[in-house]
């Protein structure tokens, strides 16, 4: 008999208040956007107070203005996450009916939409301050891993982005209609990868401890770039390895072609996910060698 773990009996909703017709209900996703900028302003404030880590002995920026830029992250994160997953995963159904876009509250973000929506808005407030831009791209990798930590913790509370059928004994029973549909010949309980928790370990935990190490117990952020270099490539290689244990999105998928590549090769291909984090890994490449390069100079 095949192994597998049932779904943990976890609400999506912490508490929900209903009166009069009045609903409201705290998501653990909601919670862990909240917790995920709060730590990630916590880290800011904690490398822009200690100048001795940057190039020159001299921060970038005050623990002030990354507050305030933390404004700018919040409106790019979410603009960008939303558009990202309405252009990148489902525009046909989104230009049928375009004011489903601005219902945000049910869900449909994409990470490379809101890490795209973070850039455009970081490089408008450092324009706008007169602040260096790579230092600055140093100091949000070390802020990001956190929130993609909890993130993905609250995509396996929701039981959502689930990882392909398994039958490894961590596998789980993930509930719902389309979770529990396994292939025809498949032989006892549907059981998943938890993919969400694979990717919660590697671009949250296990990358965030190697970036914060390097940046407080070595001179890394004084190699401008260097750092968000690592996180760049640490992140699309941790998703590209991910991607091969986690359920394609419907959409992607067909008859004749079960595993959803949106890139094909015989029978091999990548996931949308690998192929919008092969940019990421070759930025990164180019940003370590850059960033190595000029501080041997």
């Amino acid at each position: 008999m095949l192994m597998a773990i049932p779904f943990p009996d976890i609400s999506p909703e912490i508490f929900a208040i209903d009166i009069g017709g009045f609903y409201f209900a705290l998501r653990w996703y909601a919670l862990a956007y909240i917790l995920g900028l709060l730590i990630g302003l916590w880290i800011l404030r904690r490398v822009f107070s200690s100048p001795k880590l940057w190039p020159g002995n001299q921060s970038p920026m005050t623990p002030e203005q990354a507050e305030m830029m933390l404004t700018w992250i919040i409106v790019g994160v979410i603009i960008g996450g939303r558009l990202g997953f309405v252009l990148m995963y489902q525009p046909a159904y989104y230009l049928s009916h375009p004011m489903e876009i601005l219902k945000v509250w049910q869900g449909g973000m994409a990470f490379h939409g809101g890490f795209l929506g973070v850039i455009i808005a970081c490089t408008a407030f450092c324009w706008k301050q007169k602040i260096p831009m790579l230092p600055t791209a140093d100091a949000l990798a070390l802020a990001t891993p956190p929130g993609l930590l909890l993130g993905r913790l609250a995509n396996f509370i929701n039981a959502e982005l689930w990882g392909r059928p398994s039958s490894v004994p961590w596998a789980v029973i993930f509930p719902g209609e389309h979770a529990q549909a396994c292939p025809t010949d498949w032989v006892g309980p549907c059981a998943r990868h938890p993919s969400q928790l694979y990717e919660a370990g590697l671009e949250g935990l296990l990358l965030g401890a190697i970036l914060l190490c390097l940046a407080f117990a070595t001179r890394a952020l004084k190699a401008p770039g260097l750092i968000a270099g690592l996180f760049f490539l640490g992140y699309g290689l941790s998703r590209m390895f991910v991607e091969l244990f986690r359920q394609a999105d419907a959409q992607f998928i067909t008859t004749d072609n079960p595993m959803g590549y949106v890139v094909r090769a015989g029978e091999f291909g990548l996931s949308m996910g690998q192929l919008l984090s092969l940019p990421m890994v070759v930025l990164g490449i180019i940003m370590i060698a850059v960033a190595t390069k000029h501080s041997r100079t």
